[in-house]
Parts: structure tokens; C-alpha cells; sequence
């Protein structure tokens, strides 16, 4: 570590942190060329920036070499009780000229972390294989997965045995028991997602106030005249988990699929994917965003052969376990 210096993060470094997120955006873009290209600007990229550091609880370290910052690292807590005692790095929380260096962060920042007990830690991180060999050698494991692909060119056909279409009001009762689906397969292994699960009556409730809105666009899959699965899909703008460097111009969102258990195996969630990317080329979106646990056996095998190509990993690590 001679001649490097890693200290706290301050207001200060904003501005440098900002300049070397913008690099990372550059890098980035070079192999997803549908991400923003707006943050490759240093005074935009350094707006994310500054949200990150000005979220409450939020701290890190910067890396300094002959004068000037060439690597930081900021994290802080989400409230909901779901992720633990946490801390997360957004996508905007990391940028380093070599990627080892964050390895040299890490052992900074999350000394105050851990001792602040943020024992369940968060961490975005751009589709980069040095960055996230980094990452995995400092004890994290890919959790999550944010991806993107552009609107197919022709419109997709329908698998044979199959009919997908717009859900209406009939659909409340089957849509609102396929909302139960993805939260409780998400409980089983190997994810063992700790997420809440609602009730049929919340869903239902759900359901009836929600189905006519049009910002919104629903589908279900049926084979021999009864629904096994439905899809919904939207705009980009109506995700907040996929913003800033992740969000797309001119984006659709890939936001839900589920297919009854007893279904599954018959093609309904591809055919149902392939409804939102229909809709999606079809109301002018240049690409589809989507994303899923990368331990659900399901999502994780049909949304890539569907197109879908990663561009963010959320990796986990349980301190002290």
C-alpha cells in the first residue's frame, strides 16, 4: 500500500467520485450500449453520486494515489426490516480505476459498517468480471440479476397449445392467486427468499382497484381454456429498483410472470414473456428490462434464453456466518 492513502468519504470527494463514475459508465456501456449514455457525462454521473452519499446512514472511503482519487466506495441502509441489519451499495456507490483497489475500500468501509452492526451487506455491481472477481474473493455471492435486451424485430408466435391475451375483469380471482405464486416459490429452495407473502383478499383487493389501469398491461396464458400463468408489463419509469445508470432510454419493464406450479414445463412463461416484449415493440420501447433471483431455478434459466443479458449483479454477505 505504499504511496496509496484510503481514507473516510466527505462531501469533498463528490465531485473526483463523480468524474470516475462517468469512466466506469464509459466502460460499461462498451458491452451495454442500450445503458444511459447520459452518465457518461461527469457533472450527471456525480448527481447520482451525490444521492448516494446524501442518503441517511450513508458512509465510505476513498482511494487516493499521488494526490488524486482514484477509487470510492459508499454504502448505507435501506429501513425495511426484510434485508436485515443492512447496508447497501447502490449502483452508484463504487467506481475504481483497478479493480482490485475495491478490495482495499471494502477493508475500510466495512469496518465502520460492522461495527455498526450492518451484518447483512448489499452490493450492485456493473457487469465487469474483474470487479466482480474482486467482490467474490472479499466472501460475496451473486444474489440477484439485472438485465436487458432490446424489442424483438418480428412479432414473437405463440407456442402450439397455447393462447395468450389481455387479462380482463373476469381474471381478478386467477390473476390475484398467481400474485401469490412468485413470492411463495421465492420461499422454497433452493431461494429461500424471506420476502412476505399477501393474502388471497389483499391480492384480490389488489386486483380490483388496479385492473383497468392503463399504465399497466397484463396477460394470461391458458391451454385447454383455463388460465395457468400471467405476465404484466410497463414502463421503465414505473420500477424504482431500475434507475439512474440502469435505466434505459425509451425502456419497457418486464416487471412480473408466474405459472401455476402444476403448469410449468408447457412453455407459458416464455410465451408470456414474449407477450411484454410484443407489447413492448409494439407501443415503440427500443428494449425490455427485466431481473430475478438468481437461485429461482425458473427465471434464472428462461429469462437469458429469452434474450435477457445481465448488465448489474446483486451480490450478498452474511457477516459472521
Amino acid at each position: 500500500m505504499g504511496g496509496l492513502e484510503i481514507r473516510p468519504f466527505g462531501t469533498a470527494d463528490v465531485v473526483a467520485a463523480g468524474r470516475l463514475l462517468a469512466e466506469r459508465q464509459v466502460r460499461h456501456r462498451v458491452r451495454h450500449p442500450m445503458l444511459p449514455a447520459e452518465y457518461e457525462d461527469p457533472q450527471l454521473a456525480q448527481v447520482e453520486v451525490t444521492a448516494a452519499w446524501e442518503t441517511e446512514g450513508a458512509s465510505g472511503a476513498v482511494l487516493v494515489e499521488g494526490g488524486e482519487v482514484t477509487g470510492y466506495l459508499l454504502g448505507a441502509p435501506k429501513p425495511a426490516p426484510v434485508w436485515g441489519d443492512n447496508v447497501w451499495v447502490e449502483r452508484a456507490g463504487q467506481a475504481v480505476r483497478q479493480a482490485e483497489r475495491i478490495r482495499d475500500l471494502y477493508g475500510v468501509a466495512a469496518t465502520k459498517w460492522v461495527a455498526d452492526g450492518k451484518t447483512a451487506q448489499y452490493v450492485l455491481v456493473p457487469d465487469d468480471a474483474e470487479l466482480l472477481d474482486a467482490w467474490f474473493r472479499l466472501g460475496f455471492g451473486s444474489q440477484h440479476a439485472h438485465a436487458v435486451r432490446p424489442v424483438p424485430t418480428e412479432v414473437l408466435p405463440v407456442r402450439s397449445g397455447l393462447t395468450v391475451r389481455a387479462a380482463n375483469r373476469g381474471d381478478i380471482q386467477v390473476l390475484a392467486e398467481l400474485d401469490l405464486v412468485l413470492p411463495q416459490h421465492q420461499g422454497l429452495s433452493p431461494v429461500f427468499s424471506s420476502g412476505e407473502v399477501a393474502t388471497l383478499e389483499e391480492a384480490l383487493a389488489d386486483w380490483e382497484e388496479s385492473i383497468d389501469d392503463r399504465d399497466y398491461v397484463t396477460f394470461v396464458a391458458e391451454r385447454n381454456g383455463k388460465v395457468i400463468g400471467s405476465s404484466v408489463g410497463c414502463s421503465i419509469e414505473k420500477s424504482s429498483a431500475h434507475s439512474g445508470l440502469a435505466r434505459p432510454d425509451n425502456a419497457g419493464f418486464l416487471g412480473y410472470a408466474a405459472v401455476f406450479p402444476e403448469a410449468r414445463g408447457l412453455g407459458a412463461g416464455r410465451a408470456l414473456g414474449e407477450a411484454v416484449l410484443n407489447w413492448a415493440a409494439g407501443v415503440g420501447y427500443t428494449s425490455v428490462v427485466t431481473d430475478w433471483r438468481v437461485t429461482n431455478l425458473q427465471s434464472s434459466r428462461a429469462w437469458p434464453r429469452l434474450g435477457f443479458v445481465q448488465t448489474f449483479h446483486r451480490l450478498h454477505r452474511m457477516i459472521g456466518h
